[in-house]
């Protein structure tokens, strides 16, 4: 038995609370992990895991020895990056998940730079505006605008996205442009959706003008759940939008959008990167969430803790 890979199967095992998906996350076999996790219960002489046929769970002697095992492969992983020239060029791969506006106008433009300065990173982005199961689907973090609803997660605040209401001078024409944000709620005019895949449910506007609140759902006869499409529906005319500024910019230079209520102000949502409790934050994963706050400093400062 590799002690090593035994620890890192039963880290995995309690992290993901499955043999199958340890097994996938770690490109073994399931009964390759059920083996190790067995022999390092035999060489400690203590079950570390109660197993169902539905799910499994950490023993109270598990989860001490997790506790454990999680500073021993954190120590490893430093003591690998530490020789030779590992801890200034951080190498490996990385796997991030970020939402589609992001990664298409501020992200990927600017990978050149973090590849001239990272080039042993390999980074597989997943692009998507969707709930990712972190652990399960081993990611190693991802990057999300609004407030963090799972609060196990570590997250760093990187930036503050601030936003503003917009359409088409298309649905302007048709529609006509509403002066007061309660407008949006008239039967002839409609915003474009925009939900999250999980709930279904749309995102509200948020809106205050001096003492004056007000929260406005709208009506819509189009919703996504993909800020690419969401953006591109909103160009077509197809309703009202609320976008974050680096979204809008270039198409209110080109006059492809106009902002609507200019008085009134909308709450800065704010971005952070997030990742996995009890896992190493590893060279490459520190350098890149350094990267993604020293972007977000050029296009959404953060503004507030």
């Amino acid at each position: 038995m590799d002690r090593f890979d035994a620890m890192q199967a039963f880290a995995r095992v309690v992290e993901t609370g499955s043999f199958t998906k340890a097994a996938e996350t770690l490109h073994m076999s399931k009964t390759s992990v059920t083996q190790l996790v067995q022999q390092l219960e035999a060489r400690l002489r203590v079950r570390l895991l109660n197993r169902t046929t539905r799910k499994v769970n950490v023993t109270a002697d598990g989860a001490a020895y997790y506790e454990r095992v999680i500073r021993v492969l954190a120590d490893v992983d430093d003591a690998e990056t530490s020789l030779s020239d590992a801890s200034t060029s951080p190498r490996g791969r990385l796997r991030v998940d970020v939402p589609s506006p992001l990664a298409t106008m501020i992200l990927v433009p600017a990978l050149p730079a973090f590849h001239a300065r990272y080039p042993d990173i390999q980074l597989d982005m997943g692009v998507s505006d969707r709930m990712v199961d972190i652990i399960g689907e081993n990611v190693d973090c991802v990057v999300r605008g609004g407030e963090l609803t799972d609060l196990s997660l570590m997250a760093r605040h990187v930036g503050d996205l601030q936003l503003g209401v917009h359409a088409a001078p298309s649905y302007l024409a048709r529609a006509g442009t509403p002066m007061h944000p309660r407008e949006l709620e008239d039967t002839h005019h409609r915003i474009v959706g925009l939900h999250w895949a999980r709930t279904g449910k749309t995102m509200p506007y948020a809106m205050h003008l001096g003492s004056e609140s007000i929260t406005v759902q709208g009506r819509y006869v189009l919703s996504v759940d993909d800020g690419n499409a969401y953006l591109a529906a909103g160009l077509a005319g197809m309703g009202v939008l609320g976008l974050p500024d680096y979204m809008a910019k270039a198409h209110l230079a080109r006059g492809e959008l106009v902002q609507l209520f200019e008085n009134w102000r909308m709450d800065p949502m704010p971005l952070y990167v997030a990742f996995p409790p009890n896992r190493h934050v590893s060279a490459k994963l520190r350098v890149f969430i350094d990267w993604v706050l020293e972007l977000m400093a050029q296009h959404a400062p953060v503004v507030g803790p």
